[in-house]
């Protein structure tokens, strides 16, 4: 290709990277709150890395495309790769809280992450591995929450009592969407999803009376140990953690306890996606991945393959919803907008669909992304949405996939 068809294919791009960024990018209301001042420079700025990294691409000679060598450098290695690569995480997962570098806000930091990972799996089992596009998981992480919280308000149920029984509600609620979405697929099954997912956020602002509306609910217990809080203080006749091991309170002690209980909980659901995907109902998910009509014919029932991935995706999202306001302390539907199941999604595709690993890297990277500034926390989904882009070109099926058999015949695949 000849250098006037490339400059022509890198102009049409900054145009039209102009062109969608100058109303998304290119305004700011002023300080008065009178009217918007433009910001031309946010606006070229786009227009002209758009400009330079079309060239750029156009030089590249086809046996160096990116799209190879992202294959070639970010499949994972056959053999003990894997699981070295895995434990390591987990032994530093372990030791983070006693790290010199470690700081409260690092190790909360650290908490927030997990539960994305914890949301991360969750969702990769009905998307991943059973090929049903959710785009509205955050609402089965607010039936979560919001049964905790509220059976702790209205009945004083400890965070303990409440994570199993949150975990079946949750459940029941993938049930309940299932049912109706049975028969749909692709295109009109991610729109039912995130119908229902603005539906359950619709119904907690509405719901004042039960839910408090945009106000929220407050005053959410933390875990215990042992039924022991973990305070300064507690009501007569109930001996605090720190009375009875005879130690000062330190409020680090709070956030620390709470980091080690979801990375308990993290590891057990890796075990548990890791063992379920092996077993004949982790078979069927993947057959129907494949194809639903050749699942069909082996006799397999979609009904219940499909209420099986959606009941256990969303209990697993329950669980996450429990830990996430035990760590806040506080839930609104402000919390479970659709940007929320965005984020999960975006987790799930830039690891790798079927991942467990990937899921991680990715986890952590978009947990901690808006904490690296204001400025870049304001561009946060721009920043999704560029990765989701860069990811579908160069690396369909996410940065780390893993399509490991499920089945293996004289230890061959």
């Amino acid at each position: 290709m000849g250098w006037a068809p490339r400059f022509r294919e890198a102009a049409l791009a900054a145009i039209v990277v102009i062109a969608l960024a100058f109303p998304l990018i290119g305004f700011e209301t002023n300080d008065f709150g009178h009217g918007f001042d433009t910001r031309f420079s946010w606006v070229a700025i786009a227009g002209g890395a758009a400009f330079a990294g079309k060239l750029l691409l156009g030089l590249v000679p086809r046996r160096f495309y990116l799209r190879q060598r992202a294959a070639r450098h970010t499949a994972l290695p056959e053999g003990k790769a894997i699981p070295i690569a895995a434990a390591a995480v987990a032994v530093f997962a372990v030791l983070l809280p006693v790290l010199p570098f470690s700081s409260r806000a690092l190790v909360d930091l650290a908490t927030v992450s997990l539960i994305y990972i914890i949301l991360g799996w969750g969702l990769n089992i009905v998307v991943g591995l059973a090929g049903l596009l959710n785009l509205g998981y955050a609402a089965f992480y607010a039936v979560g929450a919001y049964s905790f919280a509220l059976a702790a308000q209205w009945y004083g149920l400890s965070f303990w009592e409440m994570l199993p029984l949150a975990g079946l509600i949750a459940a029941l609620s993938g049930i309940l969407l299932g049912l109706p979405v049975l028969r749909l697929r692709g295109d009109y099954l991610a729109i039912v999803t995130l119908g229902f997912g603005e539906i359950v956020r619709i119904v907690l602002n509405n719901w004042s009376q039960v839910t408090g509306g945009p106000n929220g609910v407050n005053d959410i217990p933390r875990p215990t140990f042992l039924g022991m809080p973990i305070a300064a203080r507690a009501p007569d006749g109930v001996t605090t953690f720190n009375q009875f091991f005879g130690m000062p309170y330190d409020p680090m002690q709070r956030v620390v306890y709470l980091y080690y209980v979801c990375l308990a909980a993290a590891l057990l659901i890796n075990w548990f996606s890791l063992r379920i995907r092996r077993l004949p109902v982790g078979r069927a998910w993947e057959a129907l991945r494949e194809d639903e009509i050749a699942c069909r014919a082996l006799g397999l029932n979609p009904t219940t393959i499909k209420l099986s991935a959606f009941a256990i995706s969303a209990m697993i999202g329950g669980f996450a919803g429990v830990f996430f306001a035990a760590r806040a302390g506080f839930v609104s539907p402000e919390s479970f907008t659709f940007q929320e199941s965005a984020t999960i999604l975006a987790i799930v595709v830039l690891g790798g669909m079927g991942s467990q690993l990937g899921i991680v890297l990715a986890g952590v990277v978009l947990a901690t992304l808006p904490e690296f500034g204001r400025e870049l926390a304001q561009f946060r989904m721009l920043l999704f949405g560029a990765a989701m882009v860069a990811i579908m070109i160069w690396r369909p099926r996410g940065f780390f996939t893993v399509r490991a058999p499920s089945v293996r015949l004289n230890g061959k695949s």
